[in-house]
């Protein structure tokens, strides 16, 4: 049956609706949560409030034209986020009449409940799957959701009759106008990184800071502060043996070619100008590139653009010249927050 755009919305609606129960009943499914992902308690509590819970008619009308039209649809999810499970499940539910949700093995939990609050309000339309092989789905659409080398695997397995759409790898960048105040992005941009220990796509890896360098230096100096104070309040969680290696060589090759702010469970890295910096893994590590133009911008972020998916600034106009085009705009200290409008990555899917 045909589902107009209103019918489509009432959906989304009701979905967010179970959101909020869902969000009521963190306490009991945060311990799972932070075994599943290695986040301290504080910072589970920091990652709920990322999940979305309202949104305004427009987001949800623009939500449902980039969902575009499924019979069925199934999404495959991945770990990372613990609430991206439901930007995922309301894309799905916006397109089609019929969902059916295979969770992250390692981190079920969120996903599990928000399925459970769904049938509970009567929807029946969205169910489980532990269905492994995507060559048995024989019409519809697959969303998933992970690293480059998953997608490739499911594109590879699905039927030619069946649309794949992948959400793959990608990273969040912040830019510092001329004009900041460099004590309040700081502070701004702590918060970012802090949610979710940096996993996501929306985290952001690299600051870039317009004018002379020395505006570089002092923010590199204040970040540095702003993550201990953060760090105080939300404690980063444990980082896996394969994390732990990524911070180490990249802590080791920042402060080779530049200086690095260095403490137990946070990293600030400054690089001379003009010379490449590696792009901070997961963890609370962030590189910090003085740039003196837009254009020298433009320039440091051209071999990483392809994945960049989301960039923070405390001056959105300062960065039109910047931000690749597919890329989410948003305020420093918001980038993990973005309007329920749509899919998290707006790369062509």
């Amino acid at each position: 049956m045909t589902r107009d755009a209103e019918a489509r919305v009432a959906a989304v609606r009701r979905l967010l609706q179970c959101a909020r129960a869902v969000h009521q009943r963190r306490a009991d499914l945060a311990p799972a949560i932070a075994a599943a992902s290695g986040l301290s308690a504080a910072g589970v509590e920091l990652g709920f409030a990322s999940l979305e819970r309202d949104a305004t008619d427009a987001e949800l009308r623009s939500l449902v034209t980039a969902a575009g039209t499924a019979e069925h649809v199934h999404v495959i999810l991945s770990a990372n986020v613990f609430v991206a499970p439901l930007r995922a499940i309301a894309l799905a539910r916006a397109a089609a009449g019929r969902v059916t949700v295979r969770p992250s093995p390692r981190d079920p939990s969120l996903t599990r409940a928000l399925v459970d609050e769904i049938a509970a309000a009567g929807d029946l339309a969205v169910t489980l799957s532990d269905e492994r092989d995507v060559a048995t789905l024989a019409a519809g659409e697959i969303h998933v959701y992970g690293r480059d080398a998953t997608i490739a695997a499911v594109r590879a397995r699905a039927r030619a009759t069946v649309l794949v759409r992948g959400h793959g790898a990608g990273m969040g960048v912040a830019v510092v106008s001329r004009g900041a105040d460099l004590e309040a992005a700081a502070r701004a941009l702590a918060r970012d990184i802090v949610a979710f220990d940096q996993r996501g796509c929306l985290s952001p890896r690299v600051v870039l800071t317009l004018g002379v360098p020395g505006r570089a230096r002092e923010l590199g100096e204040a970040l540095h502060a702003a993550l201990r104070a953060q760090g105080e309040l939300v404690p980063r969680g444990t980082l896996s043996l394969d994390e732990r290696a990524d911070a180490r060589r990249w802590r080791d090759a920042s402060a080779f070619a530049g200086t690095i702010w260095d403490a137990p469970d946070h990293a600030v890295a400054l690089a001379p100008e003009g010379a490449y910096l590696p792009v901070a893994p997961p963890g609370r590590h962030i590189g910090v590139v003085p740039v003196a133009s837009s254009a020298a911008a433009v320039a440091a972020l051209d071999p990483v653009a392809r994945f960049v998916v989301a960039v923070g600034t405390d001056d959105p106009a300062s960065v039109a010249d910047v931000a690749p085009a597919h890329a989410r705009v948003s305020r420093l200290g918001a980038m993990q927050r973005p309007p329920l409008d749509g899919p998290v990555d707006r790369r062509s899917a």
